[in-house]
């Protein structure tokens, strides 16, 4: 099911928290909202979910102007970062209760809930409790519910924030499998860059209520659209005026055409990747990622002189 926002606004006071967002979501795309706290991305993932109600502009689920519709009535599945199971169910009550709720028969109840636990590889799972399930054992309980009333849409709120990288990288990669099993149109909200590269079709990048930038991965990341997104989207290095990925960078222990002397003041060993901190004659910082095998060869200790030069460059630098 798509989705249509248009010069959405939401103020709370004097804060303007969502300040005239206008942007699409194709039926059964993945597509995540990334910015710092305080960018009004949650604000937005609630209002499309009809949990807030704008101050000015539409939302349009389907092709039906949702606006003014309550959220029970949206076909709208939502899961939080802090998601509140019923600690005194199961994970089969607590997966099946939206659907006891909308009276669904018992045979149907239980064929779905088994479903949805082999979908999200919990069916050994089913009589445990809430507390003798790890964070991502409860979180993917906490989108079998989402998805157990069939949502047309899944509204995800920062849903692996509160867990360690490890299990959030997990399940990053599970919800990407997921997601190209059951093509429901999902939106999800996240301030983690890698994240929202790894797993989404479409970036929607917000900044003070604003949206700077929409795109692909590789578009966010390859041409950011403002100052703002080439700095959060990913790590910036400045060569005299020109900003250029760390990784874009030539390094070398002889002097080139157009490379700028600098020392190394630190090397970092980052497994298979090797980050050079480097200072120019200026002063200036330079950070510089190049491979173990090219680190190794050119022979690189702190303290040594070497030159770099940029082999693509992101954008000019006022």
């Amino acid at each position: 099911m798509s989705i249509e926002v248009t010069a959405v606004r939401k103020t709370f006071g004097d804060f303007v928290a969502v300040d005239g967002v206008t942007f699409a979501v194709r039926d059964g795309s993945l597509t995540a909202l990334l910015g710092p706290s305080g960018s009004g991305k949650s604000t937005l993932l609630r209002l499309i979910a009809g949990l807030e109600a704008p101050d000015a502009g539409r939302v349009v689920i389907g092709g039906a102007d949702r606006t003014d519709t309550p959220a029970r009535n949206r076909d709208v599945g939502f899961v939080f970062q802090h998601y509140a199971p019923f600690k005194h169910m199961t994970v089969r009550d607590n997966v099946g209760f939206g659907l006891r709720i909308r009276k669904v028969p018992r045979d149907r109840i239980r064929a779905r809930v088994a479903e949805l636990l082999e979908l999200v590889h919990l069916e050994g799972y089913a009589d445990r409790y809430p507390s003798q399930l790890s964070g991502g054992q409860r979180q993917r309980m906490a989108l079998a519910r989402a998805l157990a009333v069939e949502p047309r849409v899944l509204l995800l709120d920062e849903p692996f924030g509160a867990l360690d990288a490890t299990v959030r990288k997990e399940l990053r990669a599970w919800l990407r499998r997921l997601h190209d099993e059951v093509h429901v149109t999902t939106i999800f909200v996240t301030h983690d860059q890698e994240e929202a590269m790894e797993v989404a079709e479409q970036i929607v990048v917000m900044n003070e209520g604003r949206i700077e930038q929409i795109g692909t991965p590789r578009d966010v990341y390859e041409r950011p659209a403002s100052e703002f997104v080439m700095g959060f989207v990913g790590p910036v290095t400045r060569v005299g005026d020109a900003a250029v990925r760390p990784h874009d960078l030539d390094v070398r222990t002889t002097p080139a055409a157009g490379a700028v002397e600098a020392m190394i003041e630190r090397v970092v060993h980052l497994g298979f990747e090797v980050r050079l901190e480097l200072v120019t004659g200026d002063g200036l910082p330079i950070s510089a990622q190049i491979t173990r095998q090219a680190a190794e060869e050119l022979e690189l200790r702190n303290g040594q002189i070497v030159y770099v030069r940029p082999n693509r460059l992101l954008r000019a630098v006022a």
